[in-house]
């Protein structure tokens, strides 16, 4: 079928232009892709990173915040680094994208998520390695779920000939952050038409209960789609416990046509180092280990916080392997910074590349000025390689 292209009519920025912005950046660990002030209201959301066929890269982010237009028609911008990375020039700006995945399958690049914050769950595909994008209009061209739904920038994993991505569905009965959001798979053939909604399965939603953590569940959401060892599927996801920072993450059985989502408390909860944080887990054929970059709380950290919520200390980011998705290894501290409340390294998504691993981090730091408002709202986008990362095993 023919598929309607939006044509994105604005000014190529590069790095430079980007960072012409007053400011002193040169403090900012790794290469900055992209930069907004908290003057402007604005703040980096979501980044995510793909690999176009040529080996040139794909960045993306949202903007999210009071001046933002998050809750209506969200902006995402995508850029494009054309040598591994050390300069990058933006390509696109798309209105109507919000926590979204980019992710290259036959040839093409796909950008996945939402068209605002707790929107339709939506799909877009570009020809011309990002330049432009498709536009969701119905069910037969990108519009998959209509509702209300979230996720992050998380995997698109392909596995038994089917393409698999976690997500939430945010309309549970308590309508509360965390509380709303239930457990959900989506899957399509490696063969199908990706942008229409017949071609997907979504799995039955499970939904937050109170009685789980002994009363202290506080929701579980930005699921990783993760096959096992021994070929089980699972949603691995982030979970919302305030009463210790003993993190976790909860493991979502999945069964092999997709359609049946299952739980059980009494084993599906797991040490998770960052588990209250977003993080992503990918699985590495060489080396044979699960790999994952999530939010290490350092022990004088945790000494310092006491009874602040874990999830909202960011301040370190860390390298982590395990061969059984249940037993975790701190391989490597990749970013950290001393102080907790302005400095966040956070929604990392990573590829492997060769031997090595490219990442993109939402990173809140000091720019010369006011640097970001807090961890969490942060003022940059930026790249970074870790080299041999094998080789810490």
């Amino acid at each position: 079928m023919k598929y309607l292209f939006l044509t994105v009519a604005l000014a190529l920025f590069s790095v430079t232009e980007v960072l012409s912005q007053k400011g002193n950046h040169s403090k900012v660990p790794g290469r900055i892709i992209a930069y907004s002030p908290q003057s402007s209201g604005k703040y980096i959301g979501s980044p995510s990173i793909t690999v176009l066929p040529d080996g040139s890269y794909l960045a993306s982010h949202d903007f999210f915040g009071p001046e933002s237009n998050e809750h209506v028609k969200a902006t995402s911008h995508i850029y494009r680094s054309t040598n591994k990375g050390k300069r990058w020039k933006q390509v696109a700006s798309i209105k109507g994208a919000f926590w979204s995945k980019l992710f290259t399958h036959k040839g093409h690049v796909y950008f996945m998520g939402t068209d605002r914050h707790h929107g339709n769950t939506i799909i877009r595909k570009s020809t011309n390695m990002g330049s432009t994008w498709t536009t969701p209009t119905d069910s037969s061209n990108g519009l998959l779920l209509e509702g209300e739904y979230h996720c992050a920038p998380m995997p698109v994993i392909e596995f038994n000939g089917k393409l698999w991505r976690a997500m939430e569905s945010a309309m549970g009965p308590v309508k509360k952050w965390g509380k709303r959001y239930g457990a959900m798979m989506l899957s399509v053939p490696v063969d199908a038409d990706l942008l229409k909604a017949d071609s997907w399965t979504a799995s039955n939603v499970l939904y937050y209960d109170s009685t789980y953590l002994d009363g202290n569940f506080g929701g579980w959401l930005e699921g990783n789609a993760v096959v096992d060892q021994s070929g089980q599927l699972w949603d691995i996801l982030r979970v919302d416990d305030r009463s210790t920072t003993a993190e976790k993450a909860a493991m979502v059985k999945i069964t092999s046509n997709g359609r049946e989502a299952s739980f059980n408390d009494d084993q599906g909860f797991v040490p998770f180092d960052g588990g209250s944080k977003k993080f992503t887990i990918l699985y590495d054929s060489i080396s044979q280990h699960y790999w994952t970059i999530a939010n290490h709380i350092p022990e004088k950290v945790k000494e310092e916080n006491l009874g602040k919520n874990p999830a909202g200390i960011r301040n370190t980011q860390a390298l982590f392997s395990s061969r059984d998705l249940k037993n975790w290894t701190m391989e490597k501290v990749l970013l950290e910074h001393e102080d907790v409340a302005k400095h966040g390294f956070q929604y990392v998504d990573f590829l492997f590349e060769g031997k090595d691993i490219i990442f993109v981090s939402r990173t809140a730091y000091d720019d010369g000025g006011v640097g970001a408002r807090n961890n969490h709202d942060a003022n940059y986008l930026t790249f970074h390689r870790i080299r041999n990362f094998r080789k810490t095993l």
